[in-house]
């Protein structure tokens, strides 16, 4: 079995963790590759392991069974952009601080690897969203496991962003900037802008505003067969748009559209993982320091 381990960085105190995880791998016999960025980090770090190709490239990911991301869930994001087309499955190792997307803690690495390789796992697709545009963007990875987000840029100002769903005029949002999220997405950025939370299987998207000058105006699920295209105003003559934690500046000419990706991401869920209880445990909910 092939595997790939990703990761952006880690602090020292997760060496033994990823030594551990390395190890598991060998013992299951796996063939096991690092991506270049966190071969770099656990050199930096003094991990003592062996045993590992360095990958290559991108394409040489086609042959893999699965991606191990090791961070938090930024880092899976990040996983999910380098994987892509490949759809290869990941399974996320958290070493940050939420955990919505890697749930498997760093105390589990060792029961994580058994778990694999005894197959008791499902494999979740997610929904990714895609933005076009009349002008390249996003280096060829136009596409995100969270959020698309339209933002302002260096002004105090608010923006105005007419917003179409199929060609048919939803609104004309005035405020910082507007988000859609997917499902996944939903316990993201939106959330904090008083978004709701949405199953992560559900066949929608939610258009968020962020700091709306309207207090009527609310968030909105549309189906993810829709496309929701944009146009933007301004003082300003620049406003950013991000992918998840990718950002880039466009000016008020761009045409903008996002939709449903054709491919997904998928998510290797163990048996005993419940998003509902994620949510409990994340967000406190139940929880009163009284009693």
């Amino acid at each position: 079995m092939k595997i790939t381990i990703h990761g952006i960085g880690f602090q020292k105190e997760f060496v033994p963790y990823i030594e551990q995880l390395i190890a598991a791998l060998h013992y299951h016999q796996a063939e096991v590759f690092l991506t270049e960025a966190f071969y770099k980090t656990m050199k930096k770090s003094g991990a003592k392991a062996t045993g590992f190709t360095i990958l290559g490239n991108r394409k040489e990911l086609e042959s893999m069974e699965f991606v191990i991301s090791v961070g938090g869930d930024g880092t899976l994001l990040d996983t999910v952009s380098m994987v892509g087309a490949y759809e290869i499955p990941i399974l996320g190792i958290n070493t940050g601080r939420m955990g919505f997307l890697a749930t498997i803690a760093k105390e589990d690495v060792g029961k994580a690897i058994e778990v694999l390789f005894d197959q008791q796992y499902t494999i979740q697709d997610r929904t990714l969203i895609r933005m076009e545009s009349d002008k390249p963007l996003f280096s060829g990875v136009p596409y995100g496991l969270n959020e698309f987000t339209i933002h302002k840029r260096d002004t105090s100002s608010m923006i105005t962003v007419h917003t179409y769903i199929d060609g048919e005029y939803l609104n004309s949002y005035w405020a910082d900037g507007l988000i859609v999220a997917t499902p996944t997405g939903s316990t993201g950025y939106s959330l904090s802008c008083g978004g709701p939370l949405i199953s992560p299987m559900a066949k929608n998207f939610v258009i968020t505003p962020v700091s709306p000058h309207n207090l009527n105006v609310r968030p909105m699920i549309v189906s993810d067969e829709s496309e929701i295209s944009f146009s933007i105003e301004g003082r300003s003559k620049k406003f950013l748009i991000s992918l998840d934690s990718r950002s880039t500046a466009v000016d008020a000419s761009a045409l903008l559209t996002v939709k449903r990706e054709r491919f997904s991401a998928k998510l290797v869920k163990f048996h005993d993982y419940s998003f509902f209880d994620t949510l409990r445990k994340k967000l406190n909910w139940g929880y009163d320091m009284r009693n």
